[in-house]
């Protein structure tokens, strides 16, 4: 590993100046005016594993944008296969002004890279190319098989990735997927995330009458569906923090006595938390800790309202529709289509006769939970300690990665989620950022856990 890790080290501006020219695309999956900035992305991305060693790399057209497909099997039969997944798409940058440089021109300060995709996930999948190229620039071969998964939809919440994989079983063959789009618990902990809430994403419009009415001269005779939209808001959740869909809790796993512990005692600071987010005090479901609520129970949110007249100045109108937009995070044991079932039967239940409702389920995901004692999570400690020179942290994320579901179930790949961004990098916000620090321990993190991985029994 010695030669490995010296190349790696005398590497760094190379890595940089590379990096800077992946982050200065402005590979926007959610807009189509975007479309060949992502073509071209998805080809730098391609003639980068080329350039790695990557024996067969290609770009695989979908219903949307480019895969990004590329494999090395010369390690041998008796050796493991490892799937690295990652996503060249980004975010938009919007609201522009809040940025402090340009979001595609990568600047570097305090010892952070600041761009558009640095952490999520340009910055964090070009760590494993990096590693996968250190062995094969320096012994000419890894110690273990790859497998390079790089999708352009990640961002957009496209479901062509899930269709691929279930597609190409034999294609992704692997022993386990290898993930970095996850984070650190704090500045300088090292982190493994062993569990992700799962997602199931829906929408209801509610129909009144034919056209908006004057809220004078209809106003008190004709239902409001404003009005209905809100009460059956306000009666998706109780007053305890509970949500209320009948049988919502029925397949819940609770966490264990060992991880309540695990969890209380990571340095969580509320007052920074709070000042952090801009809250004078927190909500959530009464009996649980603020971590163990958004990482270990399942939560229902509001993500946006739409209805009637929200223009400059008053406009009397009693509006014809009015709809929502509301996300619910499962836990281990929940399935999305059982809870959007669930939540379907219970929305129409709360709906009055006097309007007609609309139900759509969005998309959805479940979550994922890894036995912390696995050998492909046994080799990533491994790796992060050796790399950053200390001992990971193991913790659960509130977010959804819902590939990687399909990486368990379809191809029996068990994810590794071995994140490098930091809880202050502001990804999906103006002015997001990877550390430098990071940036390079990951590509050294990487190639340690290739080596720990490829002696497993």
């Amino acid at each position: 590993m010695r030669e490995v890790l010296n190349f790696i080290e005398n590497s760094r501006e190379t890595y940089l100046n590379q990096l800077f020219e992946f982050l200065r695309i402005p590979s926007v999956s959610a807009d189509p005016k975007y479309k060949p900035d992502i073509e071209r992305c998805a080809l730098w991305v391609k003639n980068k594993l080329k350039e790695a060693g990557v024996s067969e790399a290609k770009l695989i057209e979908t219903g949307g944008n480019p895969i990004v497909y590329g494999e090395w099997l010369e390690a041998g039969k008796d050796k493991p296969t490892v799937l690295i997944y990652g996503h060249y798409d980004v975010q938009p940058v919007d609201p522009l002004e809040l940025w402090d440089s340009d979001p595609f021109e990568p600047t570097i300060k305090n010892g952070k890279i600041y761009a558009r995709g640095s952490s999520d996930d340009k910055g964090q999948v070009f760590t494993h190319i990096k590693a996968f190229e250190a062995f094969m620039k320096t012994k000419g071969k890894a110690p273990v098989n790859v497998k390079f998964l790089i999708e352009g939809e990640e961002e957009a919440g496209e479901g062509h990735i899930e269709e691929f994989i279930a597609k190409n079983k034999k294609l992704l063959a692997a022993d386990v997927s290898l993930i970095s789009d996850t984070e650190w618990f704090a500045d300088g902990m090292p982190s493994i995330c062993y569990a992700l809430r799962g997602i199931a994403f829906f929408e209801i419009e509610i129909v009144g009458p034919s056209k908006d009415l004057h809220s004078g001269t209809y106003g008190g005779g004709v239902d409001n569906p404003a009005i209905v939209l809100a009460d059956i808001i306000s009666r998706l959740k109780d007053k305890y923090g509970r949500i209320t869909i009948p049988g919502f809790y029925d397949d819940v796993l609770e966490l264990t006595e060992e991880e309540k512990k695990a969890i209380a005692s990571l340095p969580f600071d509320l007052e920074a938390y709070k000042k952090e987010i801009g809250v004078s005090s927190l909500y959530g479901e009464i009996g649980y800790s603020p971590l163990e609520r958004v990482w270990a129970r399942p939560s229902l949110d509001v993500n946006g309202i739409k209805g009637g007249y929200i223009g400059e100045g008053a406009k009397t109108v009693l509006p014809s529709k009015a709809s929502a937009k509301i996300s619910m995070r499962l836990v281990p044991n929940q399935k999305a289509d059982d809870v959007i079932k669930k939540a379907e039967d219970y929305v129409k239940e709360l709906a009055p006769p006097t309007v007609k409702i609309d139900f759509k389920a969005l998309h959805g995901g479940n979550p994922v939970l890894a036995p912390i004692d696995s050998p492909p999570i046994t080799a990533a400690k491994k790796a992060l300690k050796k790399a950053f020179g200390k001992e990971p942290a193991f913790m659960r994320e509130g977010g959804s990665i819902p590939v990687t579901e399909s990486f368990l179930n379809e191809l029996d790949a068990p994810p590794v989620l071995m994140g490098l961004g930091l809880p202050g990098d502001n990804i999906h916000s103006p002015n997001e950022s990877l550390a430098l620090e990071n940036f390079y321990g990951g590509v050294k993190a990487s190639a340690y856990f290739l080596d720990e991985y490829s002696k497993i029994d």
